[in-house]
């Protein structure tokens, strides 16, 4: 009988790496049993879906408030879930309220437990260091600063490279994506604009990316659509603006933009690894910004600031957030703006910092050698 591994992973991202990471596993141990919490990519792979990760993605201290009832159903369901399959061992991915809930379970039940993608108790809740070490058997993170953190608590983890490394270079090494935009008949330059995948992100950013469409004339605006959101959200929020969207094309949008607008997250990397300039935003709900501004311990919410501990690219967050301050940032990186060249540079040094990719290979080969 083969081995039986058991994977969470609750966000898109996760869908990702998750998928990435099984391919690797299953190229190595063809054999492996493998049930899952995941997306669409995870499925496209194979093993046996347990919980779809739309049913999952809550953000923000208020809606995991709202949301509590069924958040507590899942990890009733996850347990008794893991308790069925009996797994040699179980793989979480991200996904830390939840996923750090089910570890310290399944120490108490002898599963030995894997953690790809450390939480960012670097960031707040540092205390949770002590149960990380507790309940993980093993530790794979992917932000080169986090090596140093865990050794300040006599705890050893294995820094595998950034997943998105290999995402960005198996992408680079197609022949070029050319973008067809007909509304950018004149072709001028383009901006691209992240403003985030979740309805929530939309409403709030949107109308304060929208105006530099006017301030701009001389660049054309296209945003990253979210896959998962009808194009009427967008043409509600346009309007007459002369913007278009391109869905499932942010990278080769990334690669042909001379600067970007973008919502923080996982985006802030993936746009400084392509070498694009880029003003990062972030608007909260005011109450979880409220209480995330007096529990989060770091400088920046960008992974480039935090990478390179500094203000490499400009942040504006909350009241800052307005079209008057993106259009003073916004001028500063485009071409001939003051702060280009400086970006430009640190990128440079982020890429030397991340190193080589191969995440995903690193974290099957570790486990199937000590599963």
């Amino acid at each position: 009988m083969g081995k039986k591994l058991y994977i969470i992973s609750g966000e898109a991202s996760g869908d990702l790496h998750g998928s990435n990471v099984m391919k690797e596993l299953l190229a190595q141990e063809p054999d492996l049993n493998i049930r899952f919490w995941g997306g669409d990519k995870m499925q496209a792979v194979g093993g046996t879906m347990a919980k779809h990760i739309r049913d999952l993605a809550f953000m923000g201290f208020v809606e995991v408030l709202k949301n509590l009832p069924t958040i507590l159903k899942n990890i009733r369901f996850c347990k008794e879930d893991i308790q069925k399959f009996k797994p040699d061992a179980l793989l979480l991915i991200d996904y830390p309220g939840f996923n750090m809930r089910i570890a310290e379970w399944a120490k108490k039940n002898d599963i030995k437990v894997y953690y790809y993608i450390s939480p960012t108790v670097w960031a707040w809740k540092e205390n949770r260091v002590h149960k990380i070490r507790r309940d993980v058997f093993k530790l794979f993170c992917i932000l080169p600063f986090e090596v140093d953190f865990y050794k300040k608590y006599n705890y050893d983890i294995e820094y595998v490279g950034h997943p998105l490394l290999d995402e960005i270079e198996q992408y680079q090494a197609q022949p070029k994506q050319e973008l067809s935009i007909p509304a950018n008949s004149e072709n001028k330059p383009i901006i691209a604009m992240l403003p985030g995948s979740r309805k929530q992100e939309l409403r709030t950013k949107l109308p304060i990316m929208l105006p530099l469409v006017d301030l701009f004339p001389q660049y054309h605006f296209v945003i990253a659509g979210a896959p998962n959101m009808d194009i009427s959200v967008y043409k509600e929020l346009i309007g007459d603006k002369k913007v278009d969207i391109v869905y499932g094309k942010t990278y080769p949008l990334l690669q042909q933009s001379e600067a970007a607008v973008v919502t923080s997250g996982t985006a802030t990397l993936e746009t400084g690894l392509f070498e694009i300039p880029e003003v990062v935003c972030y608007i909260g709900n005011a109450i979880s910004y409220q209480i995330a501004k007096r529990l989060v311990k770091v400088k920046y919410i960008s992974l480039v600031n935090l990478i390179l501990d500094k203000e490499a690219v400009a942040e504006l967050i909350q009241n800052d957030c307005t079209t008057e301050n993106l259009a003073k940032e916004l001028s500063l990186i485009v071409k001939g703006g003051k702060k280009r060249e400086q970006v430009l540079e640190d990128y440079s040094k982020l890429k030397m910092m991340l190193g080589k990719g191969g995440a995903s290979k690193k974290v099957a080969q570790s486990l199937l050698k000590t599963i």
